[in-house]
């Protein structure tokens, strides 16, 4: 888990007018809240955020987060949410969700793919239906991915969230136990025995008849 650096203002106004304003100016609207703490509203800079995100290795990332103007030290915090334009794909907004180093968290660390399939290598087709896990932890604890070794696997098996191998600090929530991935068929010449039996009797019938 990457730890980065980021300033952030207070901001007084809100709505679309306020907004704009701020995104013209190359700031983001923004808030952080958290359990037992009251939401903040807050602007942090475009490009400060860009670099940020850009330098992270980590699908997660946790910000030390310096709020300019207060006399309160720096917060800690995860992106819980961050809103883009459909087509520029600039910021709009940003959620930060504030975390306790004692208080574990929900979040969604990428599957790793590794090894030869046997099933791929008899015809069958890897399909990656999740890309993601869902894992509770600490969030010092939060790993960079979870590593699934499909060596073993042949036509027909699948990897469940139950069969995920993880330390002893990372727990998989108990109510979750989705299919993650799953090594298909590729025939797609099966026929049931009445239409095998057919077509063998055409082919013993003389030509002609």
């Amino acid at each position: 888990m990457e730890i980065l650096e980021l300033n952030a203002t207070l901001r007084t106004s809100i709505g679309n007018s306020p907004s704009r304003a701020l995104r013209r100016e190359g700031n983001i609207p923004a808030v952080l809240y958290g359990p037992g703490s009251e939401s903040v509203l807050l602007s942090v800079g475009a490009v400060d955020l860009e670099h940020a995100l850009k330098k992270a290795s980590a699908s997660q990332i946790i910000f030390n987060m310096a709020i300019q103007n207060t006399g309160a030290g720096a917060r800690t915090a995860m992106i819980k949410e961050l809103q883009t334009h459909p087509l520029s794909r600039k910021f709009l907004h940003v959620d930060f969700y504030e975390i306790s180093k004692d208080r574990k968290i929900r979040v969604n660390v990428p599957v790793v793919i590794k090894g030869k399939c046997k099933g791929v290598e008899d015809g069958g087709m890897l399909q990656v239906i999740q890309r993601e896990v869902e894992v509770m932890c600490l969030p010092f604890d939060v790993p960079q991915s979870i590593p699934i070794d499909i060596t073993e696997l042949e036509i027909g098996d699948s990897v469940h969230v139950k069969d995920l191998k993880v330390s002893e600090n990372i727990e998989l929530p108990a109510e979750i136990n989705y299919t993650i991935l799953t090594i298909l068929s590729t025939k797609s010449d099966e026929r049931t025995p009445g239409e095998e039996a057919a077509e063998e009797s055409a082919k013993s019938k003389p030509a002609g008849k």
